[in-house]
């Protein structure tokens, strides 16, 4: 099946990124073609986010990618929150029907299908890296899957305060800690940010039957490889972005991708 030519009833989509990759472009525009969707996906970023979803409402742009730093601050500017981006008051994805602004937060609902899909024991503790816009995202969704944990974040307000919105414990620094189950949220390891940098030291990989990364590129973190090289069970973060942007694909068309059709499209952005 082949997308239409671009023509005036073209709907668009975008993604606003402090630094955008070509992933969620290649990604959505990929799905695009095999489902012979008239759509087209475009990465953008701004320096004026109040004006970018301004721009969104007043151009019939349907829908809308939102990434850190800004998954807090859009929310005044929407009409609507879902219950993922209620619960967290955190925002990824908005979609614009004829004005009226809606967000979710599909990272949230990607982390929980996650967890169902490895079959993550509750059971586990949960040592989660971070405390940024993701970070809440993440240990929400593993809160509300009956786990807890500890928060490990630097930030000396952020930090406490998730821990004590999810009944967890603060630490301001991984090391010396232990768990089942570690979890990086934070940009260590990624590319263009610190991508040589192993979010959890090796005596944390070590002490760990679980390891998860959401970060997605590269698709190998330090975290991911070392984690492999010790024999753990590995989350990646190719795994979250996948899920979560076909949630938003969704969301955007109304119509739901095969799992194949997700793996080809996510093949092709990750190529």
């Amino acid at each position: 099946m082949t997308r239409p030519e671009l023509n005036k009833d073209t709907r668009l989509c975008i993604s606003l990124a402090a630094r955008p990759s070509n992933h969620g472009t290649r990604f959505h525009n990929r799905l695009y073609e095999l489902l012979g969707l008239d759509f087209v996906y475009k990465a953008m970023t701004t320096s004026d986010i109040e004006a970018a979803i301004g721009g969104v409402r007043a151009l019939g742009i349907r829908g809308c990618s939102v990434s850190m730093p800004w998954k807090e601050a859009v929310i005044p500017l929407v009409d609507r929150l879902d219950a993922s981006a209620e619960a967290i008051q955190s925002v990824n994805t908005i979609v614009n029907d004829d004005g009226v602004l809606t967000a979710s937060n599909t990272d949230y609902l990607a982390i929980r299908q996650l967890i169902h899909r490895h079959e993550l024991d509750p059971g586990l503790p949960v040592l989660l890296r971070g405390s940024g816009g993701m970070g809440r995202a993440v240990a929400a969704a593993f809160r509300d899957a009956g786990f807890s944990g500890t928060i490990v974040a630097r930030n000396p307000v952020a930090g406490p305060r998730l821990a004590d919105e999810l009944g967890w414990a603060w630490a301001a620094r991984p090391d010396g800690l232990t768990a089942p189950l570690i979890v990086n949220v934070t940009p260590l390891g990624m590319q263009r940010a610190d991508a040589a940098v192993q979010s959890f030291p090796d005596e944390a990989v070590a002490a760990a039957s679980v390891v998860f990364d959401v970060v997605a590129l590269p698709a190998e973190t330090p975290l991911i490889r070392a984690a492999r090289a010790a024999g753990k069970h590995v989350v990646t973060g190719g795994e979250v972005i996948a899920l979560q942007a076909a949630e938003q694909f969704r969301l955007y068309t109304g119509v739901t991708p095969t799992p194949e059709q997700v793996a080809e499209a996510e093949e092709y952005a990750s190529a």
